[in-house]
């Protein structure tokens, strides 16, 4: 940012305020005996004296140019480690349009938290709202509570399913609509069953925006389930299923890590399951995805809700990895199951089922 000349000071009015800081304090050859201790000192040394003298500088005063521009390439913990080195630095950190609010509108882009609607806020369009936000309480609020389930369960963990047919939703949701006008961004959420006494499967529903249907992917058995439930009392679901990948656990609960991923209005399902060796040794099998499966027609609305569905009561260890962008491995598309003929049909009728018994 030196130069000698006053062009660099046209472009780039704030440069001279960095030179100020950088450059050392020139003394004119006539300033006699009390300037010469001034005399090749740089900043550091001479801000005692220079402060005095000069209205200090400093990059917190730059706020209007480059501070929020090199703030901007700091990722969450290098961005709280300026906050705690300087407390004019989390002020203006904290301040609608600085770090923590751009951070989190990045990292948290077609997400949506359980209270809290969206990072940005319905109604933090207005200036005047957003203003009065702590961005920085806001992104922690977020960055700690979209990986963890709701009530009952409370946390990222779940260790205790207490009745059959348990649903355990997350407190995130996915906005659909805002993803659909970010083409190259999509949600990934992943899922670790570390202890698994029956069944537990990892679904998308629309519940939230009114609506009375779901995806499930069950990892054991490697299918996708698509239901509606057409009628409360007596329950009738009308459904259909197909297979991308092979069954893996024959009669044992899956264990491993199962995660699904929303992206240009498609849904992927992954797993990656863990093989247990007769020495009691786990290791790690490769990654697979059922590709993108379905699209979105089936839901109501635009927000969409991740969660578990178990199918027994018992002792589980399922923990929360991650919700985030990238998933382990691209998916591609798979045709096959764009074609409604590949699926096969997996009605249910409470009232037919009585009829029977």
């Amino acid at each position: 940012v030196y130069s000698e000349t006053n062009s660099l000071d046209e472009a780039c009015p704030w440069a001279f305020h960095v030179r100020r800081v950088l450059e050392p304090k020139k003394v004119p050859c006539d300033a006699g005996v009390e300037a010469s201790p001034l005399v090749n000192l740089w900043p550091l040394q001479r801000h005692t004296e220079v402060q005095a003298q000069v209205p200090s500088a400093a990059l917190q005063n730059l706020e209007d140019g480059p501070y929020f521009v090199v703030l901007g390439f700091l990722d969450a913990n290098s961005l709280a480690a300026a906050d705690a080195a300087c407390q004019t630095f989390r002020t203006l950190n904290m301040l609608a349009g600085g770090p923590w609010q751009d951070l989190g509108t990045e990292l948290f882009r077609g997400l949506e938290l359980e209270d809290e609607g969206t990072f940005q806020g319905e109604g933090c369009a207005d200036p005047d709202c957003a203003a009065r936000v702590d961005w920085r309480g806001r992104f922690a609020r977020f960055r700690w509570a979209l990986p963890s389930f709701r009530a009952p369960f409370n946390g990222p963990e779940i260790h205790c399913v207490e009745q059959a047919d348990e649903i355990a939703y997350c407190r995130c949701r996915l906005r659909a609509d805002i993803l659909s006008r970010q083409l190259n961004t999509g949600i990934y959420l992943e899922v670790e069953v570390i202890t698994n006494p029956d069944n537990v499967s990892v679904a998308v529903v629309d519940f939230e925006a009114g609506g009375c249907s779901s995806v499930t992917f069950s990892p054991d058995t490697g299918a996708v389930i698509r239901e509606r439930k057409v009628r409360e009392v007596p329950r009738k679901v009308e459904g259909a299923y197909i297979q991308p990948l092979a069954t893996i656990t024959a009669g044992q609960g899956f264990e491993g890590c199962m995660g699904v991923y929303l992206s240009g209005g498609n849904l992927a399902f992954f797993r990656r399951h863990y093989r247990h060796s007769d020495d009691n040794q786990v290791s790690l099998g490769p990654w697979e995805t059922t590709g993108f499966v379905t699209d979105l027609s089936w839901a109501e609305g635009a927000r969409l809700t991740p969660c578990l569905a178990f199918r027994n009561e018992g002792s589980y260890r399922v923990r929360m990895v991650c919700v985030g962008h990238s998933p382990p491995i691209l998916p591609e598309k798979n045709t096959a199951a764009f074609e409604e003929g590949n699926w096969s049909s997996l009605d249910w009728d409470a009232t037919e089922q009585d009829a029977e018994l």
